[in-house]
This record gives C-alpha cells, sequence and structure tokens, in this order.
C-alpha cells in the first residue's frame, strides 16, 4: 500500500512542499512506497516552487479512504485535513503548530511536533545523515519552504536553526537567498488571477475564540497596493464566504513582507472590536495597518479576542 503523505487544506508552500520532500525520503531512503498529495490548488509561491525545482503538481484528493496508509504534514487538527481523517491509518505525523486534538490512530505512531519555523526544517533534522543525499531538486524544494514559512527570516516564529539549515541548502545549490527570496515573493504577490473569494480562501485558517467562529485569513505580499486595492469588492465578498464556510466573521490580514506590517480589513463593527482588544488598535476606517504583525500563528491566533 502506497502511504499518501500531505499538508493542510489550502496548501501553502510547505504543506506542498514537504509532502514531496517526506515522500521522496520514504522511498529513496526507506524503501517504502509514498506519494505526495494536495488537499487543494496550492498557491501561486507553490505552484512557482514545484515549477522552478521541475516537479509535477501532487494529485489533489478530496478525502481519503477507510484503512488508508497516510502521513500528515504541517498540521495536526482535523478541521484542516480530510473528513474521514479518522478512518483512515495514520503513520506519522510532522508538524510544528500548537497540538489540538481530535486525531485518532489505529496504534502507537512516531509524532513529531518541534518549535521551528518550517515542517521541512524538522524534516531534515529527522533524516540525519541521510540529508546528504536529497537531489537538488529536494533541497531546492525544502529552501523554498523554509523561506517561506520565516517570510526569509523576517517572521518571529524564525529560529536560528531554521536560517542555518535554509543558508545551508542556498549554499548547497549555489543560491543567492535575498535574490531568490525576491523571485518566491514576486510570484505570491501575483494574484491579479483570482477572484475575491479565492484570495480570502488561499491561506486561511478557522479558529473559533469564545464561540465566535472565524476564518483567519493571510495575504503575505511585496506588493499590498494590488490586493488593497481592491478592499472594497474583497469585503463585500466576505459575507458570502463567511456564509459558505460556517463561519461567522472573516479576518483578514495582508502582510506587507518588505514593511514587515500587516493590514487588517475592518468591513464591520465586530471585527473594530476584534482590533481593539486584540491588538490595541483603534480602527477609524475600513482598514487598520499592524506594525510588526507578521505571523498568524505567533502573533495573530494566539491574540485573538472577542
Amino acid at each position: 500500500m502506497t502511504v499518501q503523505v500531505f499538508g493542510h487544506k489550502s496548501p501553502d508552500t510547505d504543506s506542498t512542499g514537504s509532502p514531496i520532500i517526506w515522500s521522496w525520503y520514504l522511498n529513496e531512503v526507506k524503501g517504502v512506497a509514498a506519494a505526495p498529495k494536495l488537499l487543494g490548488e496550492p498557491n501561486t509561491e507553490a505552484a512557482f516552487m514545484l515549477e522552478r525545482w521541475g516537479f509535477e503538481k501532487p494529485e489533489i484528493i478530496a478525502d481519503v479512504a477507510d484503512g488508508a496508509a497516510v502521513v500528515i504534514v504541517d498540521t495536526n487538527n482535523p478541521a484542516e485535513l480530510p473528513a474521514n481523517i479518522n478512518g483512515a491509518d495514520v503513520q506519522a505525523i510532522i508538524d510544528h503548530h500548537k497540538l489540538v486534538g481530535g486525531l485518532e490512530t489505529k496504534g502507537p505512531i512516531d509524532i513529531t511536533i518541534r518549535p521551528l519555523a518550517c515542517t521541512a526544517t524538522i524534516m531534515i533534522d529527522l533524516m540525519g545523515d541521510d540529508a546528504a543525499k536529497m537531489p537538488d531538486a529536494i533541497k531546492g524544494a525544502a529552501l523554498t519552504c523554509i523561506l517561506s514559512d520565516t517570510l526569509e527570516f523576517r517572521s518571529p516564529t524564525t529560529t536560528d536553526h531554521d536560517r542555518a539549515v535554509a543558508e545551508k541548502l542556498a549554499a548547497d545549490l549555489g543560491l543567492n537567498i535575498a535574490e531568490y527570496a525576491a523571485e518566491m515573493f514576486a510570484a505570491k504577490s501575483d494574484v491579479s488571477s483570482f477572484s475575491d473569494a479565492e484570495l480570502i480562501r488561499m491561506d486561511s485558517k478557522e479558529y473559533a475564540v469564545d464561540g465566535t467562529k472565524f476564518r483567519v485569513s493571510v495575504l503575505e505580499t511585496t506588493a499590498p497596493a494590488v490586493v488593497l486595492d481592491r478592499k472594497a469588492s474583497i469585503m463585500d465578498s466576505m459575507t458570502a464566504v463567511a456564509a459558505e464556510d460556517g463561519v461567522d466573521q472573516v479576518l483578514l490580514f495582508v502582510v506587507d513582507i518588505l514593511n514587515e506590517e500587516a493590514t487588517l480589513m475592518v468591513p464591520n463593527d465586530l471585527v473594530k472590536t476584534v482590533a481593539k482588544k486584540s491588538f490595541d488598535a483603534d480602527a477609524s476606517g475600513d482598514s487598520v495597518v499592524l506594525p510588526g504583525i507578521m505571523s498568524r500563528k505567533k502573533q495573530i491566533i494566539p491574540n485573538l479576542k472577542v
């Protein structure tokens, strides 16, 4: 039976690249048949990674069968996984997010959750000496994942170890990190072909605060004006997206990578209250700038209050 390796829904670069990296390791080093999968269309930066390093886009799956062998990466949250995940045979979890609970396994499994910025960093650690066997394409995927999750080391989630691993990979590949990251972020910032609803869902996670259910969306970009120029229509779409997705409110943060700040769109009084209670920010108009806010995992979700 082939092991299916996948990350979370609305796959970003880490949830696209890490299944490829770990499938390579299982196939080529451990001798275990494995295949990367996706739980949705990859974002523009992840698509750039696939093309840049010569990977075929992994198959997109809607669910998993009873008893299917799977490895979960870059999440441990059942809400971000296939509906039948507890019917599958989960064999391992490799992640860097807080432990949520709710997953059920058929037996004891390997679980690795470490306080690092990127799943790919953890995978290279787990490979040990075998990491030296990675071909350039796999190294390239890992480097892209780390630079994406750390926003080229600007994110507060960045650790010295993530940086060291990325610098080693870049040296092996003969790449200048600043130049390569600029290519990545340019790809991430090209969102012109996406509808408002697609932008809202592109990099988003559901999270509840005192009974209020949010879709917390983050758009990381080096060209925030491209998104903010569409602010009115995007905010109009938030109501429909919230209704379709069964949440009370969409929170959309446009993260300016270069200026290291986020703009929160403020469509109503609920979000105005969230801005004040969570970030001590007074929103007088339909948006508010939050200096230094870069990370959903470390700065946004832990601070949300209603």
